[in-house]
């Protein structure tokens, strides 16, 4: 039962903001697992290549992230529809083990496809965490809240990237690599004694039946409705932007400026701008509204979107990094700062179906970014062009689908 703010006694209410903040760290925990299953990783591709016999240059690595996102993919669906009918705890309990277990057959698995089986059922369980993390936050928050609480979660979301190779690398220095594997395992067990304290945050009359009839329908109302449909593809553009520049920015910088020595600072730079932009976005949902923001952020992206093909175009393919990263960095920032509101805007009609509805954009935002990432890379032609027509045009589309999907109140 919710009480007012009169009827509230003083305990009550200090009692009432430190759950809520031990809520939010806690979620923020179990949706930064599917990023630390990643970055983790990364100062251990050499020591993997040797101990399974590859080639110094070999890219059969990557499959350490490829199945880790086909499982996030895929796993969805294990969880969204049972927490509609079983609630949030028993899922996310489920998804927690099968985390903690993959990474520790990672890290024991004696040969290659193994480690990759592992990496696939490992994705599998951060699933678990991530799409129920979204639902839990809807069952408690809405409208404006639950975008400056999405912000805020985003921003500490996109400080990993900067904290976990630095993390795994000082894991691989000096421990054996496979630590990398076991260290997240341990992460995984903590949060699971953690979310003990967690309460159930889908209430009995809510829940629906777990049937194939059941999820067809409420997945059916997901994707039939106009404003929910609209952002998730949004969503999905915005993730593909993202996706392009982590899998492009390494060869661009390294390939196109020869600077390869410099591209720790560029990383890091970009994750700092993308974090203070997401704590700002927090601020800016407080002062302009939601619905209003992420719709003056679309007309922005395309804007800087546009700029950023400018500066390409006019230095040649090879325009100065300093000036290149500014750019490229503010198109980023406006981008992933849509992407929290564009999911409370998405998840907003959508209430009573809010596990699977978690489902749907986890799934295709995993599935069609991770494949618009690809294909932006496969571009490339030694200059910062193609990638920056690529960003733009996501851009665009997205902008497009986010100004039509908030256009007016679907009835």
């Amino acid at each position: 039962m919710t009480l007012s703010p009169a009827a509230t006694s003083a305990p009550a209410r200090q009692k009432g903001v430190a759950e809520g903040k031990e809520f939010i760290a806690l979620v923020t925990g179990l949706m930064a697992m599917s990023a630390l299953g990643i970055d983790l990783m990364l100062p251990a591709f050499p020591d993997m290549r040797t101990t399974f016999g590859m080639a110094a240059d070999s890219t059969d690595v990557a499959w350490i992230v490829n199945a880790y996102f086909l499982g996030m993919a895929a796993g969805p669906w294990l969880y969204g529809p049972a927490s509609d009918r079983y609630g949030r705890r028993p899922p996310l309990v489920a998804g927690l083990v099968i985390y903690a277990t993959a990474a520790a057959l990672a890290a024991l698995a004696p040969s290659w496809p193994l480690v990759v089986l592992s990496r696939f059922l490992w994705g599998v369980g951060a699933a678990g965490p991530r799409s129920l993390s979204v639902a839990m936050i809807r069952d408690r928050y809405e409208g404006d809240s639950m975008a400056r609480l999405m912000s805020l979660i985003m921003a500490v979301f996109l400080l990993v990237p900067i904290a976990a190779p630095l993390v795994g690398a000082g894991l691989v220095h000096a421990l054996p690599w496979r630590a990398v594997f076991w260290f997240p395992g341990v992460v995984a067990l903590l949060l699971l004694l953690w979310s003990r304290r967690l309460p159930e945050t889908l209430p009995e009359d809510r829940r629906r039946p777990f049937t194939w009839q059941s999820v067809r329908a409420a997945s059916r109302e997901v994707v039939t409705h106009r404003q929910t449909i609209t952002l998730i593809l949004a969503m999905t553009l915005l993730f593909g932007v993202l996706s392009a520049y982590l899998s492009g920015s390494e060869v661009i910088v390294e390939d196109v400026y020869d600077a390869r020595e410099w591209f720790p600072v560029f990383f890091s730079a970009i994750a700092v701008v993308l974090a203070l932009s997401s704590l700002n976005n927090a601020r800016l949902v407080r002062h302009y509204g939601v619905h209003r923001l992420v719709r003056w952020l679309a007309m922005s992206g395309v804007a800087a979107g546009s700029a950023l093909v400018v500066v390409s175009v006019l230095g040649g393919g090879r325009p100065n990094l300093v000036l290149w990263t500014v750019v490229l960095g503010v198109t980023l920032a406006i981008g992933q700062g849509l992407s929290p509101n564009s999911n409370t805007i998405a998840m907003a009609p959508v209430p009573h179906v809010a596990g699977t509805a978690s489902s749907i954009i986890a799934t295709v935002n995993s599935a069609g970014g991770a494949l618009l990432g690809y294909l932006a890379t496969t571009f490339f032609n030694g200059t910062v062009t193609p990638f920056s027509v690529t960003i733009l045009a996501y851009l665009c589309v997205a902008a497009a689908l986010i100004l039509w999907g908030t256009a007016r109140p679907e009835q």
